[in-house]
């Protein structure tokens, strides 16, 4: 399997004029750990880099010289151009699944490093199709959603594993992700993809079996059990005793964090469980809560199949790709996950619980992703990782390197024992 090659710049970054983009961009500009890197804004429009790059120059003045690559994501040549000069490809440009598809291909052919932000279920399965054993021969790793969606469902679920087996010799077969506190939203990226899912579902109503197959992104997928189907009403969590609501990326974590288990080989076993909330807290106020959320979410979720209503909200209430909040608004964002493990610990002989953390400072959609995602091209560029190509996840492709890179950018990543 080909590995390193020696290319002209160790990271292309590929969508730099979107709002996501420049996050991205912002980010590396000011990262000490980029700034030995040979990095490049790539795009097909000349004179919006070159706005970009006049602005990265304000924040570091090297980046007055930042080298500009086009090409254009429909232009298979121009692709292979792109790819063939860098070893890692952080993309920003979705909906993937109309604008991303020939650049996972290059990559793949080229045996080069790729990243990105896609929820797009579907699209992944199509990739891992259309590219997984090419990548492997190759050596190239793709890996998806590398944002909000899905490090911390990935990388958490990761570090309880990884406490469990070290402190206790055993794994969990149970972990429940219950998003604790949030605050800020989801990009109009993100909210492109969700739409550009349900078009692909009115126009093939075959995907709707896939996309709610438990183990849609699994190596061999599965319909998986009555247990695994994501939560659709409200509960009370026998974990916390809290008011929990469905939390509208469980359809995607789920499926990535089930895909991790099996790519690494089923550590924590062929039934492992795994879940995912918004969790409220207990009493009539979080009731209330949880009610109201998922009264709110089946009713945009309805809005949204139906034309005319789905206009207004994309005229007048989504963000629109390209848009976010003010750098202000971004730094007052926040998330919380708290991530509940129980498996039996073979020294014991007894059933135990751990709990795992994973929390940022900086909104989720966009500030505590664009550093998710630059830190994931920084370490497929730099980090000693395990060698294997393919479609990977974070966890599978990066794993815990990628964990304590995150901690060194900002991001809590804790875990512990909990009374049983």
């Amino acid at each position: 399997m080909a590995r390193e090659k020696k290319t002209e710049f160790d990271i292309i970054l590929w969508g730099a004029t979107g709002f996501t983009g420049r996050l991205v961009a912002e980010y590396l500009a000011r990262s000490q750990d980029a700034h030995g890197a040979k990095w490049a804004l790539a795009g097909r429009d000349r004179e919006r880099l070159e706005k970009i790059r006049a602005e990265l120059a304000q924040l570091q003045p090297a980046c007055a010289d930042l080298p500009l690559v086009l090409a254009d994501a429909k232009d298979t040549a121009s692709l292979d151009a792109l790819v063939a000069r860098t070893r890692v490809v952080i993309s920003t440009v979705g909906p993937y699944n109309k604008y991303g598809s020939q650049l996972v291909a290059a990559c793949a052919r080229a045996g080069t490093d790729y990243c990105d932000l896609t929820g797009e279920v579907h699209w992944m399965r199509k990739m891992i199709d259309a590219h997984d054993a090419q990548a492997r021969e190759t050596g190239a790793r793709i890996v998806h959603t590398c944002g909000f969606d899905s490090i911390p469902s990935d990388l958490g679920v990761l570090l309880v594993q990884d406490y469990m087996r070290e402190k206790h010799g055993g794994h969990c077969d149970h972990v429940r992700y219950h998003l604790t506190r949030m605050r800020g939203g989801f990009s109009g990226g993100t909210i492109a993809s969700m739409m550009d899912t349900l078009d692909a579902v009115k126009a093939d109503p075959s995907l709707r079996r896939m996309l709610t197959s438990a183990h849609a992104l699994d190596p061999e997928p599965g319909r998986g059990t009555k247990e695994e189907r994501d939560q659709m009403t409200v509960r009370r969590s026998p974990d916390t005793g809290g008011w929990t609501a469905p939390f509208v990326m469980a359809s995607v974590n789920t499926r990535v964090v089930r895909r991790s288990n099996a790519l690494l080989g089923f550590p924590w076993g062929r039934d492992f469980f795994y879940a995912e909330v918004s969790d409220f807290g207990p009493g009539p106020k979080g009731l209330a809560m949880a009610a109201g959320t998922t009264a709110g979410l089946g009713g945009f979720m309805a809005a949204a199949n139906v034309n005319v209503v789905r206009g207004l909200l994309e005229k007048h209430v989504l963000p629109s790709p390209g848009e976010g909040p003010s750098a202000t608004a971004r730094e007052q964002g926040c998330f919380e996950v708290k991530l509940l493990g129980e498996g039996l610990s073979p020294k014991s002989g007894q059933r135990v619980k751990v709990e795992g953390k994973v929390a940022a400072q900086g909104d989720p959609g966009y500030a505590a992703t664009s550093r998710m995602l630059a830190e994931s091209g920084l370490c497929l560029a730099f980090d000693t990782l395990p060698k294997r190509g393919g479609v990977l996840t974070p966890a599978s492709a990066m794993g815990m390197v990628l964990v304590q890179r995150l901690r060194k950018a900002g991001m809590t990543f804790e875990v512990h024992d909990r009374a049983a």
